[in-house]
């Protein structure tokens, strides 16, 4: 561990391309994610572990917050490592957790948000993290290394003959945005949905749209779809994509769509959209039976591909103050 160094990411690097190079690249190590969090109170640090020779072996966003003594530290889909990282997964875990210098109550976080890899995982539990499981930490994933006509006919029937349905609607107009300016437009459409969806469902959640909004219509993480009907929105879905990997991140729509069944139309083109782009993997970002039933009866209708979603991993000097936070946060 001695000859690896951490060094502070400079301004000059070029953050979003040097995570994108990696496979498994997300847009939680991104550099609009991280700016967001910023926003949001958080203070955001980059870097950069390499070996003796140089060799980068990780790329570490962080964040950092503070409570009276004790410090927070969150690591979002990462350490992204290299190939050379993977090999000495364990020697670059160590020396990230030497890098930030934790105090004797100061708590670490690292969740990977379903990028963690095998290498990392072995990492994390030889180094006594301790991972945090709950009820909401699953999802339900379609499986995109089939065809697309594989897909479709493995849908349930009742989902299919209302897709169906709203492939009807000559009055319905989709597309994926990629032009800036568009994908604001869209998301000042997307907040507005987004908000009567919470108070005519009763639920919180923590994003801020005013302050995310500039930041994800520039993120070339996201996938902006929007469905029109005579030229009004009435959905829109922001997709986070990866190499191999899309995960429904945010979608929102109005009565009109629902009664149109435009959520199962424009779910099906964002399946083929990513199954187009290579990927072999569909998240659909959730469930929660119990609280929503309506939307996870909705999401069972496309695949009963249950996962678990990867564990919270928590790590502090002291075992006490790791197990305290962990059986809390288990109980969410």
């Amino acid at each position: 561990m001695k000859s690896l160094t951490v060094t502070k990411a400079s301004g000059l690097l070029d953050w979003r391309a040097a995570v994108g190079r990696h496979e498994h690249a997300n847009v939680y190590a991104s550099e609009k994610w991280g700016d967001y969090k910023s926003r949001l109170g958080w203070a955001v640090k980059r870097v950069i572990i390499r070996d003796h020779s140089g060799r980068e072996l990780g790329l570490v966003q962080y964040q950092e917050r503070k409570r009276g003594p004790v410090r927070f530290v969150l690591a979002q889909g990462c350490p992204v490592l290299s190939d050379r990282g993977a090999f000495q997964a364990k020697e670059t875990f160590e020396a990230f957790i030497a890098h930030l210098n934790l105090g004797r109550f100061d708590l670490l976080g690292i969740k990977y948000h379903q990028f963690e890899t095998a290498e990392a995982k072995l990492a994390l539990l030889a180094l006594n993290f301790r991972p945090v499981i709950s009820a909401k930490d699953h999802t339900l994933e379609v499986n995109l290394s089939h065809s697309i006509e594989t897909v479709r006919s493995s849908l349930d029937a009742r989902w299919r003959n209302a897709l169906v349905k709203a492939e009807r609607q000559d009055a319905v107009e989709m597309r994926f945005i990629s032009d800036a300016p568009e994908r604001l437009m869209a998301f000042d459409a997307f907040a507005e949905m987004y908000a009567d969806t919470k108070v005519r469902k009763g639920f919180r959640n923590n994003l801020n749209t005013e302050l995310y909004r500039e930041l994800a219509a520039h993120d070339t993480c996201l996938e902006f779809q929007e469905v029109r009907e005579n030229g009004k929105p009435i959905l829109v879905r922001i997709a986070h994509k990866s190499r191999h990997r899309w995960t429904d991140f945010y979608v929102a729509s109005n009565d009109r769509a629902r009664e149109l069944e435009v959520p199962r139309l424009a779910l099906w083109h964002a399946l083929k959209k990513a199954k187009q782009e290579g990927a072999s993997t569909y998240d659909l970002g959730g469930i929660d039976p119990v609280n929503n039933r309506g939307v996870f009866v909705f999401k069972a209708g496309v695949t009963r591909n249950v996962a678990q979603a990867t564990p919270l991993w928590l790590y502090s000097r002291s075992s006490v103050v790791r197990d305290a936070a962990a059986s809390i946060l288990g109980r969410r």
